[in-house]
C-alpha cells in the first residue's frame, strides 16, 4: 500500500509539473500536496463504506407496499477517466415486501458508491444492485442526473449538459405503470416553493 508521504510526493510532482517549477514551491503551494492527500480521505471515503452494513438496519414494513422514494439527493463524485469532478442529484426508490430502511441509509448508500473513482453508470448500477441484494424489494429504481467536469472544463466544454442514467429492477422494469408512477413522483413539486 502507498504511504501518505508517497502520495504527497506524487502530488508534489504534479504541482511542480503544472507550475513548471524546478525549485522551491511558492508559499501558497508549499503545503498543497499534504492538503490534497488529506482531502482525499473524505473525497474517496466510499472505499471504506460497507453497503451491507448500511442497509442492514431495517424495520418491519407493517404492510406498506407503495413506492418509497428519496429524490433530489445531491452527490459529488470523481470521474475515473480524467480525475475531474461530476455532481448532481440522484433519485432512489424501492417497493418493500417486508422490510423498509431508514431514509438516511439511502443517502449513505449513494455516498458509498459516489465517493470513489467512478463513472456514473457504475454508481447507478451499484446502488440498484445493493438495494436488490440486501433489501430484496418488489422492485427498485435509481436515476442519476449529473454534470461532468470533463465535459465542462475540457474537451467539448459544454457547460449545461446533463447526463442521465437509470437502473430499473423488478416491478419498475417489468411494469410500465410502476415506472410511470415513479416518474410522476420524481417530477412532483408539491414540497417546493
Amino acid at each position: 500500500m502507498v504511504s501518505k508521504e508517497e502520495a504527497a510526493s506524487a502530488v508534489d510532482t504534479l504541482v511542480r509539473y503544472i507550475e513548471g517549477c524546478n525549485g522551491e514551491l511558492r508559499e501558497g503551494l508549499e503545503h498543497t500536496p499534504l492538503r490534497v492527500v488529506d482531502s482525499y480521505a473524505e473525497v474517496f471515503s466510499g472505499y471504506a463504506g460497507d453497503s451491507r452494513a448500511t442497509l442492514d438496519s431495517t424495520f418491519n414494513a407493517e404492510g406498506y407496499d407503495g413506492i418509497v422514494l428519496l429524490r433530489d439527493i445531491e452527490f459529488h463524485s470523481t470521474c475515473e477517466h480524467h480525475l475531474q469532478p461530476f455532481s448532481g442529484r440522484a433519485h432512489i426508490a424501492y417497493i418493500p415486501i417486508e422490510r423498509i430502511v431508514g431514509i438516511s441509509k439511502l443517502a449513505r448508500l449513494l455516498d458509498i458508491h459516489a465517493k470513489r473513482l467512478q463513472n456514473q453508470e457504475r454508481v447507478t448500477k451499484g446502488i440498484a444492485d445493493d438495494l436488490e441484494k440486501y433489501l430484496k424489494p418488489l422492485g427498485c429504481a435509481v436515476i442519476i442526473e449529473a454534470q461532468h467536469g470533463c465535459m465542462r472544463c475540457r474537451g467539448v466544454q459544454k457547460q449545461n449538459a446533463i447526463m442521465t442514467t437509470s437502473a430499473m429492477r423488478g416491478v419498475f422494469f417489468e411494469k410500465a405503470e410502476a415506472r410511470s408512477e415513479l416518474m410522476k413522483l420524481i417530477r412532483s413539486d408539491s414540497l417546493q416553493g
